[in-house]
Protein backbone atom coordinates (compact mmCIF):
# COMPACT_ATOMS: atom_id res chain seq x y z
CA UNK A 1 0.00 0.00 0.00
CA UNK A 2 1.25 3.76 -0.98
CA UNK A 3 2.23 5.84 1.94
CA UNK A 4 0.16 8.47 2.88
CA UNK A 5 0.23 11.14 5.18
CA UNK A 6 -2.56 11.34 7.72
CA UNK A 7 -2.85 13.87 9.90
CA UNK A 8 -4.56 13.45 13.44
CA UNK A 9 -6.17 16.49 15.72
CA UNK A 10 -8.30 17.17 17.99
CA UNK A 11 -12.06 18.88 17.18
CA UNK A 12 -13.92 20.67 19.62
CA UNK A 13 -16.97 20.71 17.65
CA UNK A 14 -17.24 16.95 17.87
CA UNK A 15 -15.48 16.63 20.92
CA UNK A 16 -13.24 13.56 19.84
CA UNK A 17 -9.92 12.85 17.80
CA UNK A 18 -10.25 13.31 13.94
CA UNK A 19 -7.97 11.48 11.48
CA UNK A 20 -7.46 12.82 8.18
CA UNK A 21 -6.01 11.26 5.44
CA UNK A 22 -5.81 14.67 3.05
CA UNK A 23 -5.23 12.96 -0.76
CA UNK A 24 -7.69 10.52 -0.45
CA UNK A 25 -11.21 12.90 -0.23
CA UNK A 26 -13.30 12.21 2.34
CA UNK A 27 -11.41 9.36 4.05
CA UNK A 28 -11.14 10.44 7.38
CA UNK A 29 -12.68 8.93 10.98
CA UNK A 30 -12.86 9.63 14.83
CA UNK A 31 -12.11 7.99 17.68
CA UNK A 32 -12.03 8.82 21.55
CA UNK A 33 -8.25 8.78 21.34
CA UNK A 34 -5.83 10.07 19.08
CA UNK A 35 -4.58 5.75 18.46
CA UNK A 36 -8.32 5.01 18.12
CA UNK A 37 -8.92 7.67 15.83
CA UNK A 38 -6.07 6.32 13.88
CA UNK A 39 -7.20 2.72 13.84
CA UNK A 40 -10.36 3.48 12.38
CA UNK A 41 -8.59 6.09 9.60
CA UNK A 42 -6.20 2.87 8.54
CA UNK A 43 -9.55 0.63 7.91
CA UNK A 44 -11.17 3.80 6.08
CA UNK A 45 -8.29 4.04 4.15
CA UNK A 46 -8.17 0.52 3.06
CA UNK A 47 -12.06 0.15 2.13
CA UNK A 48 -11.29 3.82 0.35
CA UNK A 49 -8.48 2.22 -1.91
CA UNK A 50 -10.22 -1.28 -2.46
CA UNK A 51 -13.85 0.38 -3.40
CA UNK A 52 -11.39 2.78 -5.84
CA UNK A 53 -9.69 -0.13 -7.34
CA UNK A 54 -12.93 -2.07 -7.91
CA UNK A 55 -14.57 1.08 -9.79
CA UNK A 56 -11.93 1.36 -11.64
CA UNK A 57 -11.23 4.89 -10.64
CA UNK A 58 -7.34 6.67 -10.39
CA UNK A 59 -6.11 5.91 -6.65
CA UNK A 60 -4.17 9.52 -6.36
CA UNK A 61 -0.57 9.47 -5.73
CA UNK A 62 0.37 10.53 -2.03
CA UNK A 63 1.16 13.97 -2.22
CA UNK A 64 0.38 15.89 1.04
CA UNK A 65 3.78 16.11 3.30
CA UNK A 66 2.61 18.22 6.37
CA UNK A 67 5.47 20.89 7.26
CA UNK A 68 7.50 20.04 10.27
CA UNK A 69 8.44 23.28 12.46
CA UNK A 70 10.92 23.81 14.99
CA UNK A 71 11.19 26.43 17.17
CA UNK A 72 14.81 27.83 18.18
CA UNK A 73 15.85 27.46 21.41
Amino acid sequence: MKQYAIVVFYSEDDECWVADVPDLQYCSAFGNSPEEALREVQVAMTSWLEIANEDGLTIPKPTYRPAHLSVAS
